[in-house]
């Protein structure tokens, strides 16, 4: 028995060592059949013939062919406010400092602009340069010029200015390309060109978050494109572009508690742009179309008062008298359903429509008036021009 039992030590040590040395120099031995080891999850790899992942892009080429197009302005303000009678008071001097003699210029303000077109023509927005009663361009060539501006629209934050090409370093202008909004979805890689801070010319990289941003209330007419790539102050009127370098916006606003950027930031889209600019070259303002209504927004509540079932459209709180709208039959209480032939949804949706029409024309209008749905008439008017008074 003794002897038997020893055979079996020895037996099962010469196996166990048979097996770490198998193990050790020819573990594919061991493997259970079909030749593929065991495990202990089941993963998706890749297999070992697929191509390496890409280098990131660069848009450095997108980031050259746009820099020249964007520009940096300042503006100067005269002091219109009269001489105090105690100017020259030393004791008033000393605790509220030199104060600016009317007729002197100050230093008002800073933004972007973008180069739109060869003849000297430049897009911004509108707050860049209120009030202004000089404005200096800067090229990207160093060149500083006097501009001009040629119209501005504060609905939308526009305005449009122009240099003299003759004057500057290369008579021919580098204009930016206009790109398309058909072509612009959210997820693309935007760029925002411009001189924040006054620190000088700036790229920032980001994406496009959202489009057709509205309800913000930082512009009467508002359709924006949202973006992460970093807006600060300074980047006011410049340019966003693709990766191709094209424009799709002009850098307009951001959303912050600071002041500094904190990846919300707002663009006009380039079809808007596009549209305001040619009617500002032509004419020197922007016409849109009026009817002389106050509208607001269907709340449930809304809905509920007035027995709505659903809560499209815009409500008609009052009416203008003497209005086209008074003179169409439109009335407090009815709800806009659609401008011709257009739904509307809210009454940001019913303001663009109207705008959108020109005056002079009748226009067919959808309502409802105490559920019952009701058709007018309206020839359109023509919008008035926002006032803002000069400081």
């Amino acid at each position: 028995m003794r002897r038997l039992w020893l055979i079996f030590a020895q037996t099962v040590t010469l196996s166990l060592g048979v097996f770490f040395v198998v193990s050790t120099l020819r573990p594919d031995l061991l493997s259970r059949p079909g030749g593929e080891a065991t495990r202990v999850v089941a993963v998706h790899e890749a297999s070992a013939t697929s191509e390496p992942l890409a280098a990131a892009a660069s848009y450095r080429d997108a980031a050259k062919r746009a820099l020249p197009s964007v520009v940096h302005i300042f503006t100067a303000q005269n002091v219109r406010a009269p001489r105090h009678p105690l100017i020259d008071d030393p004791v008033f001097r000393h605790f509220f400092g030199d104060r600016p003699d009317a007729g002197q210029q100050t230093n008002s303000g800073l933004g972007s602009g973008v180069i739109v077109s060869g003849s000297g023509y430049i897009l911004t927005n509108f707050h860049v340069v209120d009030s202004a009663d000089q404005i200096e361009v800067a090229l990207n060539d160093g060149t500083s010029l006097r501009a001009r501006l040629v119209g501005g629209d504060p609905e939308s934050d526009l305005a449009v200015l122009q240099i003299d090409a003759q004057k500057t370093k290369n008579p021919k202008l580098p204009a930016i390309t206009l790109g398309q909004m058909d072509n612009v979805s959210v997820g693309d890689v935007v760029l925002a060109i411009g001189n924040p801070f006054g620190v000088g010319q700036t790229v920032t990289q980001g994406i496009v978050s959202a489009l057709g941003r509205s309800h913000l209330g930082i512009n009467t007419f508002e359709n924006f494109i949202q973006t992460d790539a970093a807006i600060n102050p300074g980047n006011s009127g410049g340019a966003l572009i693709d990766s191709a370098g094209n424009l799709v916006g002009i850098n307009t606003a951001i959303y912050s508690r600071s002041g500094g950027s904190l990846g919300i930031g707002f663009a006009i889209p380039v079809s808007t742009a596009k549209d305001v600019m040619q009617q500002i070259i032509a004419t020197g303002s922007v016409t849109r179309g009026w009817i002389g209504v106050e509208v607001q927004e269907i709340t449930r509540e809304i809905a509920e008062s007035f027995g709505l079932s659903d809560l499209d459209g815009a409500l008609v709180a009052g009416v203008q008298r003497g209005s086209p709208a008074d003179a169409g039959g439109i009335k407090p209480g009815d709800v806009l359903l659609a401008v011709d032939g257009q739904s509307v949804s809210n009454p940001q949706v019913m303001l663009d429509l109207i705008a959108r029409q020109k005056p002079g024309e009748t226009v067919p209008f959808s309502l409802r008036r105490q559920k019952a749905p009701l058709e007018a008439t309206v020839r359109i008017g023509k919008r008035p021009a926002l006032r803002r008074e000069r400081p």
